[in-house]
């Protein structure tokens, strides 16, 4: 069982919803829990062809592998080779600080503050509720009205300025933050984007600027510009994950 939160051995807690419990209270005889990411991370061997849109660089079929993705919160997960397979590596790096960069951004995170923020994380402004931060903020920071939208109608008003606006921002800290985990997992493997929000809006992250923003660290331009950059589009990503993770659980453990 995979689930959006901390795992600590049979008990479990999801980040943003109030369950929390152990899965021997579920009454299955054999159970495993793993991190919703940690699934994710251990799918992308599985993935090919139409299951990915390349952002960028080169996709290596070795290496470390980072996996993030925005979605009702900020997901991220690595994935390590091993000898008899892939260990996945799960966290909770959606809960750092916001990497902000540029004039706007700053703005944005002073915006965010005045409005009962006063720790910005990357979470509270990559994912669908972020998205819905994003706007208020650039709206207070531009300094006009604008009504409350939801994620997926600020995705789909693209021709509204404050909508594009909104999502040309999010792109941007998206590869900040994209940049940072790569750099953090030495993920010369690839970097993946999941999530439920960025397969909505997939034409404005490839035009955007996440790449760019990718590979701006100027001290390490060079190394990210080495690591390629790929969006998941497949359909249940995190299932077929789980079921590698537990087939390469069986493999290790003896019947019995």
């Amino acid at each position: 069982l995979a689930v959006a939160g901390p795992i600590d051995d049979d008990r479990y807690r999801l980040t943003n919803a109030p369950w929390a419990g152990s899965v021997r209270e579920l009454g299955i005889p054999y159970a495993r829990l793993l991190n919703d990411f940690e699934a994710l991370a251990v799918s992308l061997p599985h993935l090919e062809g139409d299951d990915l849109v390349h952002l960028g660089g080169p996709m290596l079929g070795h290496g470390v592998k980072a996996v993030l993705g925005p979605g009702t919160g900020l997901g991220v997960g690595g994935l390590v080779p091993s000898e008899d397979g892939w260990t996945p590596i799960p966290g909770e790096g959606g809960h750092v600080t916001v990497p902000v960069v540029e004039r706007r951004e700053f703005e944005v995170v002073r915006a965010l503050q005045s409005q009962g923020l006063p720790h910005v994380v990357a979470e509270h402004v990559l994912s669908g509720p972020g998205l819905v931060r994003l706007h208020r903020a650039l709206a207070q920071v531009n300094g006009v009205a604008a009504p409350e939208l939801t994620a997926s109608d600020i995705v789909a008003g693209l021709d509204d300025a404050l909508c594009a606006e909104t999502v040309e921002v999010f792109c941007g800290l998206l590869g900040n933050f994209a940049g940072n985990v790569a750099l953090t997992l030495g993920a010369r493997g690839g970097v993946y984007l999941g999530g439920g929000v960025l397969p909505r809006m997939v034409e404005r992250v490839c035009a955007g600027g996440f790449r760019t923003r990718f590979t701006a660290n100027p001290d390490m331009a060079n190394y990210l510009s080495g690591i390629g950059t790929a969006l998941i589009v497949a359909p249940q990503p995190a299932l077929t994950g789980a079921a590698a993770w537990l087939s390469q659980c069986a493999r290790r453990e003896p019947a019995g």
